[in-house]
């Protein structure tokens, strides 16, 4: 990447201090760059959900993982919920969805909790051998007493097809029998799972994040207390393909200590992230104690106060710049963490030289987050969001503290404890956000004259404006 006007280039600059210069390109269409990270982790596209208890867990998991990013699941997880979200996620489908099932004895109300669980907008209803008997939307709930049982209102006119079907044959299905969602059944006439229009049409966009093995890539946090080690050993048995040894201020000697015994614990072939950092030496340091990608950005996060409580971190555009400088110089590479809003920030943070970015809170706010879906005064939808550094979530690490320890630790505040999270329309799956995110960084590249990720750090030229400029480039929200 090259600055426009080089008095720019020791300005300690964000994203909306900065844009990207338009350039003479050879791209015929959007579809024809690459955007594949040249990380090595084996995803496909340079998304990551953050370990944000809020944010990751087994639904995410899936989906964002079908569509090729990765999702670090939180430290804070038990192992015996970590081994299963595992173990569940070794054996999805590639291209078919996870469906929710129920029974039809089950009641309409439970029917609609679970609905928005996925993005699908339906319930397959299943006998006792998971074989398909009915389906049910919200539409069939209209005007009905919430305690009647599914049976007396599912659809029983059942469209299915067997695991052959390609996703354009799918697609082509769907259209013509004008039915919003298709089971997928086995030869057996088990149900194996589900394809949408938006889910055939994606399922040829992008490609799954998989191991060698051909399984769904996963990543879980260690933190860098004591038992560190242990956590990974136990992490490298369950088949984790990615460790992620994370804390708030990673250029500490406790992280350095702590990266030094995971990367004993788990060999010198398996992916390590550790951070967070912002500066060139943190970057060096951590590389060093046996790093392969450092995680870069303290206070961006929508979750974060960090910077408001204690004066530190960095612009973050500034931290990915002086970052992946320094990774590329020792053969590593650098995630850039949290602030992204707009794909715009997405852009600009890859052209840095970053080979991912990781964000949490904009995840929090999808069907597939972990948490129970709200309804406001006015019925908007929203989910709960909370920091990985506030008092509720320090609270749940430290739950097997005794009381005075937890109450000593909950001191320390450094991110927001409750806060509503809507559900957009239109952005209400994760995949919405990705599709959004990622046709416009095939732009940026088109614009860039860019085929892949790394021609576009080197073609990147990246300048500054005012807040007048920035604004500019807004649309008008009325006239």
């Amino acid at each position: 990447m090259h600055f426009l006007h080089k008095e720019d280039e020791k300005k300690e600059l964000t994203y909306e201090d900065a844009f990207l210069l338009p350039q003479y390109s050879e791209i015929k269409s959007r579809m024809d760059v690459d955007i594949t990270p040249p990380d090595g982790t084996g995803a496909t596209i340079p998304v990551v959900v953050a370990n944000m208890t809020s944010a990751a867990g087994k639904r995410m998991a899936e989906t964002v993982t079908r569509r090729g990013g990765l999702v670090i699941l939180p430290q804070d997880m038990p192992l015996d919920r970590v081994e299963a979200i595992v173990q569940y996620l070794k054996t999805r489908h590639p291209v078919f969805e996870t469906p929710v099932t129920l029974e039809d004895t089950e009641c309409i109300q439970t029917g609609l909790n679970l609905i928005h669980k996925r993005a699908h907008g339906a319930v397959i209803i299943v006998d006792r051998d998971n074989k398909p008997v009915g389906v049910f939307t919200e539409k069939d709930a209209e005007d009905k007493d919430r305690f009647a049982v599914l049976r007396e209102v599912m659809s029983r006119n059942i469209i299915s097809a067997d695991e052959q079907i390609t996703p354009r044959e799918a697609f082509e299905r769907l259209q013509s029998e004008h039915i919003p969602i298709l089971p997928i059944i086995k030869k057996s006439g088990e149900l194996l799972g589900v394809i949408t229009a938006k889910g055939a049409i994606r399922s040829t966009i992008y490609k799954p994040a998989l191991n060698n093995e051909g399984k769904f890539l996963t990543a879980v946090a260690i933190g860098i207390s004591n038992g560190a080690a242990e956590r990974a050993e136990a992490l490298l048995r369950m088949g984790v393909d990615i460790f992620a040894v994370d804390t708030a201020h990673g250029h500490s000697q406790r992280m350095i200590e702590a990266l030094k015994a995971v990367r004993s614990a788990i060999g010198q072939n398996k992916i390590i992230y550790a951070g967070t950092v912002t500066t060139a030496k943190g970057t060096e340091d951590l590389i060093g104690a046996g790093a392969n990608i450092i995680k870069v950005g303290i206070g961006a996060g929508g979750s974060c106060i960090t910077r408001m409580r204690t004066a530190h971190g960095r612009p973050q555009l500034s931290a990915v710049i002086e970052c992946a400088k320094a990774a590329r110089r020792a053969g590593a590479h650098i995630w850039s963490d949290a602030g992204i809003r707009e794909p715009r920030d997405l852009a600009l943070v890859l052209a840095a030289g970053a080979a991912s970015a990781m964000w949490g809170t904009p995840w929090v706010g999808t069907y597939e987050s972990p948490g129970d879906i709200h309804k406001d005064e006015s019925g908007q939808l929203y989910k709960i969001n909370f920091g990985m550094a506030s008092r509720r979530a320090v609270h749940e690490r430290s739950r097997n503290d005794n009381a005075f320890t937890q109450a000593l630790k909950g001191y320390f505040e450094e991110g927001i404890s409750e806060g509503r999270i809507y559900i957009k329309p239109g952005l209400e799956s994760a995949e919405d956000i990705i599709d959004l995110m990622m046709s416009g960084l095939r732009s940026a590249l088109s614009y860039t004259g860019a085929k892949n990720l790394n021609e576009f750090h080197e073609r990147a030229i990246l300048g500054v404006q005012t807040t007048a400029g920035f604004n500019e480039g807004k649309a008008l929200e009325r006239y």
